[in-house]
């Protein structure tokens, strides 16, 4: 199969891919997405996706930003890959694309949020150079 990638640009592209997005948050509804991708756009969010044909096979959200630790950095965001499509490169045709992205807008670092029972994709980013560096803590209010 070939894939490729490609970004992602408006609110109604990125909402199409909710059922990809429910593969690693089951419990994201429709309504709800939405209005979370509207305030996330507002705020610089941006995404890719791989492809296969017209069919969005893998995606992955990114921010750019600054903090004090890291300096100037790319964040990605809701990596998902088809369970369909894993083991195809797709992760890593991701991860390629954004460290570019990253690079063109200077950035110092790359990091990401990786769930704590997710141990393949801990393994995965590990393999693509990644480090652990730290917990991220959760309040529900």
């Amino acid at each position: 199969m070939e894939y490729y990638i490609k970004e992602i640009t408006t609110h109604a592209e990125m909402l199409a891919q909710v059922e990809l997005l429910q593969q690693l948050n089951p419990n994201i509804e429709h309504n709800s997405c939405s209005q979370m991708l509207r305030d996330m756009i507002a705020n610089n969010y941006k995404m890719i996706g791989a492809f296969v044909g017209e069919v969005c096979v893998g995606i992955s959200g990114y921010w750019i930003g600054t903090k004090l630790y890291s300096g100037k950095y790319l964040e990605m965001d809701n990596v998902v890959v088809d369970e369909g499509h894993r083991s195809a490169r797709i992760g890593a045709m991701l991860c390629d694309y954004l460290d570019t992205i990253a690079k063109e807008n200077n950035c110092q670092m790359m990091m990401l949020d990786a769930y704590i029972e997710n141990e393949k994709a801990h393994r995965f980013y590990e393999r693509e150079g990644y480090t652990k560096r730290g917990y991220h803590f959760i309040k529900k209010l």
